[in-house]
């Protein structure tokens, strides 16, 4: 029966020529949006982050790399020590967005390797929203492809 239902709807919307849902923009033409401070600022943000080559920040990634190779591909690489992390930008998506540092560093594993570490780090994306969270990628080992292509994806 449902599937009966469900033949009988799709049949219908194509008789009747009604097509997928579109999005519409009803701000007048040629409007420009102009802001008299930060947005992300009126939403709670404070745009304050901590450094590329803070502590607890590569701490933070070493760590979930450790677990998720672990977990998810029973591997028992590990990042042993990062080199010249620096800022490849800050904010670059625009004032309206969540503030994000972007960072990139050289990381040795512990099969004796040099890899690029990209992550970021934004506001209010730690436990419970509570403090700063990390995202982070190793050129090579993105095997779930999520930042692909050579994790690009995780830089601005």
């Amino acid at each position: 029966m449902k599937r009966i239902v469900i033949l009988a709807a799709a049949l219908a919307a194509a008789v009747l020529g009604v097509g997928a849902a579109s999005a519409a923009d009803y701000s007048p033409r040629g409007s420009v949006v102009t802001y008299r401070h930060d947005p992300a600022f009126e939403r709670g943000y404070s745009g304050l982050l901590p450094g590329c080559d803070d502590p607890a920040v590569l701490k933070s990634v070493t760590s979930a790399f450790a677990h998720r190779e672990k977990a998810y591909w029973n591997s028992g690489l590990e990042l042993v020590e990062f080199r010249r992390p620096r800022e490849v930008g800050y904010r670059s998506w625009g004032l309206s967005f969540v503030p994000r540092r972007f960072c990139v560093a050289h990381s040795f594993t512990n099969d004796g390797r040099k890899r690029l570490v990209s992550y970021n780090i934004a506001e209010q994306q730690g436990f419970a929203s509570l403090s700063w969270g990390v995202e982070w990628c190793v050129s090579g080992l993105d095997r779930s492809l999520a930042y692909a292509p050579g994790c690009k994806m995780a830089r601005p």
